[in-house]
């Protein structure tokens, strides 16, 4: 269905997207289903700190040993066994840090995508498709490195610091001073740098999601482009919001190359000041030869962690920013199945089918659409909604749909106000074909069982049968599992419309609303469509968007739409009658003469 046409402009503007209020806290959801591998990897994390604490220790041990002229076979062999279990502890916690980062990943995007295809239909009249495809695909990649190098890194470097620093303290105060002094500089400079990672991180995100928006926008129409030979401009738009993607990482880029050199310097400094320091302290007997080195190792064991936290700190940052984008999509309301408390609802086969009672409507920021619209369509009839364009007809089914929820007035289905029934209630009841009869890439069959996931295959071929579709499946040379092309395109237009209404009728809706289905058909796919709608027809009731009348002027039941509001129904003899709009619509399509 395409509605476009009947809202202002100002109602299909993207709108900003609500902010959501990101933390580390919004982690949360992502990371407990996987809390046993975390636990694990905390686990093996301790284990892997101690190993790593007491390597200097059994280092000092060894040298000791060496310069007492003592053995040395026992403390080396434990040595060796430390740093060989501090290695398969490093190899185990990688992997499953590995699994809990792609987990997080594959949960971020399964919660997403399925948030995506719950939003109410006006997101999608007005957002850009490909910014929203980016948050599914480039944002949640950034979360595993959250996982990976950021949380992790953090809390290990955290740890393995503090123990070096106590053994550090216990080793010469002094040097540890000299130590603290010489780091805590490069410390804040990395901090400072890495606070403004976020924002320049969101930023760079944001214009990937506008470059996908061009991309999308040129893929979905390559056909018009190639043919209006616009590939050039096109792919010059495509360029200027790669390039503004482009120069919003080289931002972050720069920010970020701050943070080695300081890190590094940090680390220099604080090794050539415990050196000569350290030295002179040797050499006056305050500290032995083996305290100096064990010192050292400490040295490297505080700044080298120290350094990994600060890198994973920035990481965090950019993934907060990705985060940040995810969640102020999540914060979008979702067009929920049971958005009240739904009763028992009565629906009754004798009371009319559809019914509009003083229905009003209206886009949001626009114009009114309908106006006090009132028709009624009783069961098992045909009924056809004709007009000029822009006369709310497409609105009439998305109201009928609660793809829009009225402004005013009551729509009932089946006696019941569909306010009353749940959505899967209500669309239960309903078959749906929208005017542009979409097919998605596939096969015949799996576009069939869109409706009905577990359809026989004797009922896929009778609905096939049902609207003269039999042909494409005995000529192609895996029937039902024959592939349809991107949108359908290895089928004609009449095909695709067909299909589309076949896939409606799988699920046997009492009541089936088409859009305009004949709109961009020849006479020969026309005549065959008409054949297949009045062949389904007969059992159940059809509600018709009408543009050409021809289609139509069997109808039990003609509405007449003009500016959003009823201007006559009748049937076709009566309205060229009564209905001057009609008559003029009648004579425009060489019905009247």
């Amino acid at each position: 269905m395409t509605v476009i046409d009947e809202q202002p402009a100002a109602a299909i503007a993207p709108p900003e997207l609500p902010r959501a209020t990101v933390g580390l806290r919004a982690l949360l959801p992502y990371l407990r289903a996987h809390r046993t591998p975390l636990v694990l990897v905390a686990v093996l994390g301790l284990a892997g700190a101690g190993a790593a604490l007491a390597q200097p220790l059994l280092t000092r041990t060894v040298l000791g040993a060496v310069s007492a002229r003592q053995p040395v076979l026992t403390p080396v062999l434990v040595l060796v066994a430390v740093l060989l279990g501090s290695a398969v502890l490093d190899a185990v916690a990688g992997y499953l840090l590995q699994r809990a980062g792609e987990g997080v990943v594959l949960g971020a995007r399964v919660r997403l995508a399925g948030h995506l295809l719950r939003l109410p239909i006006a997101e999608y009249d007005r957002r850009r498709t490909g910014d929203l495809l980016s948050r599914v695909g480039s944002d949640t990649t950034l979360l595993r490195s959250v996982v990976t190098s950021g949380l992790i890194d953090i809390a290990s470097g955290v740890l393995v610091g503090l123990g070096a620093i106590v053994a550090m303290a216990l080793l010469d105060p002094l040097l540890l001073g000299v130590t603290l002094l010489s780091v805590l500089g490069g410390v804040l400079v990395v901090i400072n740098v890495a606070r403004r990672v976020r924002a320049l991180s969101e930023e760079a995100q944001n214009r990937v999601g506008e470059m996908t928006s061009s991309v999308e926008r040129a893929l979905s129409a390559v056909r018009t482009i190639r043919a209006s030979r616009a590939e050039e401009r096109e792919t010059a738009g495509v360029a200027t919001s790669a390039r503004a993607a482009y120069s919003a990482g080289l931002r972050t880029a720069r920010l970020e190359a701050l943070i080695s050199p300081a890190a590094s310097a940090a680390v220099q400094g604080s090794f050539v000041l415990v050196l000569g320091i350290g030295g002179a302290r040797v050499a006056s007997g305050s500290i032995t030869v083996a305290d100096l080195v064990a010192f050292i190792l400490y040295l490297f064991l505080l700044v080298m962690p120290l350094a990994r936290a600060l890198h994973a700190y920035t990481v965090l940052q950019s993934g907060l920013g990705a985060l940040q984008r995810i969640e102020d999509v999540l914060l979008l309301p979702a067009e929920d199945h049971e958005d009240r408390p739904v009763a028992a609802v009565h629906v009754s086969p004798r009371a009319p089918a559809v019914e509009f009672d003083r229905v009003a409507f209206r886009y949001a920021d626009g114009p009114p659409v309908l106006h006090d619209v009132s028709f009624s369509v009783p069961p098992g009839t045909r009924t056809a909604l004709v007009g000029p364009s822009g006369a709310g007809k497409s609105t009439v089914l998305a109201l009928v749909e609660r793809f829009y929820e009225a402004t005013s007035g009551t729509i009932r289905v089946g006696g019941a106000d569909i306010g009353e029934l749940s959505r899967p209630e209500l669309r239960g009841r309903l078959g749906y074909v929208e005017q542009e009869a979409p097919v998605l890439a596939g096969t015949l069959r799996e576009n069939l069982r869109l409706t009905d996931p577990h359809a026989a295959e004797a009922d896929l071929l009778a609905v096939m049968a049902a609207v003269n579709l039999t042909g494409i499946v005995e000529r192609a040379p895996l029937g039902l599992d024959s592939q349809v092309g991107e949108a359908g395109v290895l089928l004609s237009g009449g095909e695709r419309q067909r299909l589309a209404i076949a896939r409606a009728l799988l699920s046997a809706p009492p009541v089936l609303l088409l859009d305009e289905p004949t709109s961009n058909l020849d006479a020969r796919n026309e005549a065959a469509l008409r054949e297949a709608i009045d062949a389904v027809a007969g059992d159940r009731t059809l509600i018709v968007v009408a543009h050409r009348l021809s289609t139509v002027v069997s109808a039990d039941q003609i509405v007449v739409l003009d500016s959003g509001r009823v201007t006559a129904a009748g049937r076709h003899d009566e309205l060229l009658d009564t209905s001057p709009l009609y008559r003029e619509l009648a004579a425009h399509q060489f019905l009247v003469t």
